[in-house]
């Protein structure tokens, strides 16, 4: 009487055609599938950290996505493979099914982090070293993976996000980074010495070579912003390279300070402050210096 294996072998001899066939159909596709993942495979144009950083990101992401399909291919021809043979895959494609349902429902949370950081990579939204705002949190991204962004927020404690939890995020770090500097002037300060004054420092910020670079654009007098009785203000607006806003603002403000000075012209000197629940009080005079 024949033992399984010997039937096992005679039917493997029978179906060596078949078997070969879905050998190298299985090699194929990992061939196709390979070549259909490098094309996500953003090679860096530059020499920057960045671009190094971005494509290191989609070699990673090219390279689990393959791994994954490549597995599924191999399983699906495995169990193509046994039915050759006579071995019936259905009890372990059934134990397959319901273990995958009991993974599912467990692992819901890690799916939808694990495509939104899929997403995340794809679309170029975000890499480390960026500034980014993620609802509450501003800081800069130190890691990224699949399933998680880390970023380092002003204080400097490390912030950990889901991907799955990030619905929105506003990147700070791209093209160019903005601001505007409002200067505050008494009333009996003449607006035109005054605007000569701001040009005067902004012109001198533009052409200093340590701070040119930092420069996109301006800075540019947008003009009076706002009027009333105790003061009048005008705005400035700067565009920097990105993250550098906050810098060339307080170098401005400084320069702006120094030409004031040095041409004698007033800034502000009353405070408003808001007073709330409040329905009747007496009449005051008021004072430079005092709050009203």
């Amino acid at each position: 009487m024949p033992s399984p294996f010997n039937r096992w072998f005679d039917l493997a001899l029978s179906n060596a055609v078949p078997l070969l066939g879905i050998l190298v159909i299985a090699l194929v596709l990992n061939r196709v599938l390979r070549a259909v993942t490098n094309l996500l495979i953003k090679p860096a144009a530059s020499q920057s950290r960045q671009a190094q950083l971005r494509e290191q990101q989609t070699r990673t992401l090219a390279g689990v996505l393959y791994g994954a399909g490549s597995k599924v291919v191999w399983v699906v021809a495995l169990l193509t493979a046994l039915d050759k043979v006579g071995i019936n895959p259905t009890p372990a494609l059934t134990l397959a099914g319901l273990a995958s349902v009991a993974v599912g429902f467990g692992a819901q949370t890690l799916v939808r982090d694990v495509i939104s950081g899929f997403y995340i990579v794809l679309e170029d939204q975000y890499v480390v070293g960026d500034t980014v705002q993620i609802a509450d949190y501003v800081g800069r991204v130190e890691h990224l993976t699949l399933r998680r962004t880390v970023i380092r927020d002003p204080r400097g404690a490390l912030v950990t996000i889901a991907n799955g939890e990030i619905r929105m995020v506003s990147n700070l770090s791209r093209d160019w980074s903005q601001t505007f500097v409002d200067v505050s002037l008494a009333p009996e300060s003449p607006i035109e010495r005054t605007l000569q004054a701001l040009e005067v420092a902004a012109a001198a910020l533009r052409s200093d070579p340590a701070w040119s670079q930092a420069l996109v654009d301006g800075p540019r007098i947008l003009g009076l912003q706002s009027l009333d009785r105790t003061s009048s203000t005008v705005r400035l607006q700067v565009r920097t390279a990105p993250t550098r806003q906050d810098e060339v603002a307080r170098e401005l403000r400084r320069r702006i300070q120094v030409e004031f000075q040095r041409q004698g012209i007033p800034l502000a000197s009353v405070q408003r402050v808001e007073l709330a629940g409040v329905s009747h009080f007496p009449q005051e005079t008021t004072q430079p210096g005092s709050a009203s």
